[in-house]
Order: C-alpha cells, then sequence, then structure tokens
C-alpha cells in the first residue's frame, strides 16, 4: 500500500524525476518530508533510476515515455502498490494528476503537452523547460492566465529576474539583463571550435546539467532560448532583453529600472537555489547550498557576448523578431543538430550552421493552435535531420581525403 502523507503537506509532481533538475528537486524534497507528498514521478527511459526514486517517495504513479522500459520498471516496484504506466500518454495523465505543485523538468519539446496538461487543471508549475515557451509562447501564457495556473520560473536566470522584478510597475523597467557564463568555449577561436568533441562541450566549467542543455549552453543557443523565454514571461520586447557574459557565474540577472537602479540576485551556481524558492513559494525553503563568500572571490567580470564565435545567440534574437513558426523551428532544428553532434555525426559548428539551414528553407506561418506547433515542429526535424546528414557526408568526405 501506498504511504498515507500528513493533511499539511504540499502535493507535488515531478516531470522529469531523473535528470539534473529532478535530483536537485528530489534531494530538497527529501530534507523536508514532512512539508511535501509526491504524488507522480516521470521519467524518460531511466527504469532503474525511477524506481529508485520511486521506492524512496512512495508516489501514487511512476510513468515511462518509452515504451519498452517499462517490464524493467514494473517488476523493479513489483509489490509496492505504485502504479506503473508508459508511453507518452501516461506522460500527460501523470501531469493531470491532482498535485498542488508541478516541476516540468522534461527536456526540450516533449515536455510541452505534458506542462500544458498541468497548467489547465491550474496547478503551480516550476517551469524548468524553456522549450515550453520558446515553442508555443503566447499559447502557452494564455492558457496559464486562462485557467489561472501559476508559473514559477526554475530557470536560474529567469527565477533571478522574477525575484527582482517589479510587476506592478512594469513600464519602469528598462531592461532586462540575462547573465551567461559564456560555457566551457567561451575563449576558443572558431577554428579551434570545431574541433571539439562531445565530451568536452558536455563538460560545464560551473553548472551541472544535462548533454543536451550543456552542449545549448556551449554554444550559447541556451541563451538564445533563454531571451525567447523571458519574452513571454515578463512581457519585454527583445530590444530591451540583453546577454551579458559572466564567467563565475554569481550574479543570475539583473533588471534595469527607469530611475537608474539595477537590481540583481546573487548566489552560488547551484541550482538547488532558484527550485527551493519555487518549491518554498511564497515562503522560503531553506536550502543546503553554499553561501556566498564575496570577499574570497574577490572579483567579478562581465564582457558581452560575441554574436560572432556564437551564432546561435544571434539565430535565437532573429526569430523571435520574425516571430510566428520561427522560435519553434529553431528549436526543432537544434534539438536535432545537438543530438547529432552528441552522436559524433557531425561537428560543434554544424550546429548553428544546421539551424540556420533549416530557418532559411522554411516558411514562419501564425501559430494558431497546439496542433500548429507539432506541425512545424515536426516537418523542422525533418528539414533538419535532412541537413544534418548532408553535413554529416560532407564532414565523412573530407575525413577520407
Amino acid at each position: 500500500m501506498v504511504e498515507a502523507r500528513g493533511p499539511l503537506q504540499k502535493s507535488v509532481t515531478i516531470l522529469g524525476a531523473t535528470g539534473s533538475i529532478g535530483d536537485s528537486t528530489i534531494d530538497l524534497i527529501q530534507r523536508n518530508p514532512d512539508s511535501y507528498r509526491v504524488v507522480a514521478l516521470t521519467a524518460h527511459s531511466n527504469a532503474a533510476k525511477l524506481a529508485s526514486h520511486a521506492r524512496a517517495l512512495k508516489p501514487e504513479m511512476v510513468a515511462l515515455a518509452d515504451e519498452g522500459a517499462y517490464r524493467e520498471l514494473k517488476d523493479a516496484l513489483a509489490g509496492t502498490g505504485i502504479r506503473v504506466a508508459a508511453g507518452a500518454e501516461s506522460i500527460c495523465e501523470a501531469a493531470g494528476l491532482d498535485a498542488d505543485w508541478v516541476m516540468a523538468a522534461i527536456v526540450g519539446a516533449a515536455g510541452l503537452q505534458p506542462t500544458l496538461t498541468a497548467v489547465r487543471r491550474g496547478a503551480q508549475i516550476a517551469l524548468a523547460n524553456k522549450e515550453c515557451l520558446v515553442c508555443a509562447g503566447s499559447l502557452f501564457m494564455n492558457a496559464v492566465t486562462e485557467h489561472g495556473a501559476t508559473l514559477l520560473p526554475t530557470d536560474s536566470e529567469h527565477n533571478a529576474i522574477f525575484q527582482v522584478f517589479d510587476f506592478d510597475q512594469r513600464d519602469k523597467v528598462s531592461r532586462i539583463i540575462l547573465t551567461a557564463s559564456g560555457g566551457p568555449f567561451r575563449t576558443l577561436g572558431h577554428n579551434e571550435m570545431g574541433l571539439v568533441t562531445p565530451a568536452q562541450a558536455v563538460a560545464h566549467p560551473n553548472w551541472s546539467m544535462g548533454a543536451k542543455i550543456s552542449v545549448d549552453s556551449a554554444s550559447m543557443m541556451n541563451k538564445g532560448l533563454e531571451v525567447i523565454e523571458a519574452h513571454h514571461l515578463f512581457g519585454m520586447p527583445e530590444n530591451k532583453i540583453d546577454v551579458l557574459v559572466h564567467p563565475q557565474s554569481v550574479v543570475h540577472s539583473l533588471v534595469e529600472y527607469a530611475d537608474g537602479s539595477t537590481l540583481a540576485q546573487l548566489g552560488s551556481p547551484d541550482m538547488r537555489t532558484p527550485i527551493a524558492f519555487c518549491l518554498g513559494w511564497p515562503a522560503r525553503l531553506d536550502a543546503p547550498v553554499a553561501k556566498l563568500d564575496l570577499a574570497k572571490l574577490g572579483m567579478l567580470s562581465f564582457e558581452a557576448p560575441d554574436d560572432v564565435r556564437f551564432p546561435c545567440l544571434r539565430l535565437a534574437r532573429t526569430a523571435l523578431q520574425v516571430g510566428g513558426a520561427a522560435p519553434t523551428i529553431l528549436n526543432a532544428a537544434n534539438e536535432i543538430a545537438v543530438a547529432r553532434f552528441l552522436g559524433g555525426e557531425i561537428g560543434f559548428l554544424d550546429i548553428a550552421g544546421t539551424v540556420e539551414d533549416t530557418l532559411e528553407k522554411m516558411a514562419s506561418p501564425q501559430i494558431a493552435t497546439i496542433d500548429d506547433v507539432i506541425a512545424v515542429d515536426a516537418e523542422a526535424r525533418r528539414v533538419a535531420t535532412q541537413g544534418a546528414g548532408q553535413r554529416a557526408q560532407r564532414r565523412n568526405v573530407a575525413a577520407a581525403e
């Protein structure tokens, strides 16, 4: 039988429970066991890790997107009383269960439908999936308003802005400034970046993240996606959203006001800080995070981003300016290109090249429905797959010569 919990506990569902965000969320919950009751956990295919989390947290339901891993998960949880499911529909089913708070941490466009399911029942959403807003920004935000959901940004940058943004005086905000670490290739030249390996790209200097997000950070596409996300979250036009490279990752973002004040949120580079903010909201939750010692740090440095060496940031800004389906195309093409790079099929510089080619080949019609998003996403993946394949062939020919 599933263990009964106290009536004052906040009920929680974690979509993407086996990734780095899911791990950090579970760590905080386990440190505060009397405050939270876990309703559901989901993952893509890591049955062993999901089962381990489930045995510790005793949710009502667990679900895997990968149906091929169902039997492993079912066997691992035999006798626990926990309901086990698999397939894309089961992830949405888990998101639809009655939980007060949902961590939306599924990586990529795959997180859109489950997160919308939680939005439509008016839950508190800790949004760690930026692709929901990149692919379907206006539709997603309209759904949040229509269904009375609460959106709590979990990305460290957007969470930082959320903490210092005066929503009652939005007209007095001059600009918002997203900080970026610059990733592992911040000082590399163009030719050197053409030779980097997937292992080098996922070795982020400051943050512990999954492979896809780490590569996005290395290419600065992550920051481009965050510009689009910030536009929707805070209602700011593209020309009032700046990016500043800050290698120490201590100042997580800033908000500049009309009177000359600039407010910033600072903290150690540990995702448990923004997750704790969202998990405890509107109260503050204790988190086992190292406190800042500014005297020990001694110096914080900042520099402008290099749009020439890191074209993904420019591509994302252009997609936001074009509007319509362009951000959806951008995201789909990037997901394909990153997967091909991690698989060793294309080079690091081919990521931006594949995205740019896909944007040039496709029209950017207006997005009116989620079905439109799904259709554009599918076509962009087809075009990007073809383009990445051609780049891979040219790379193989060059290597053989």
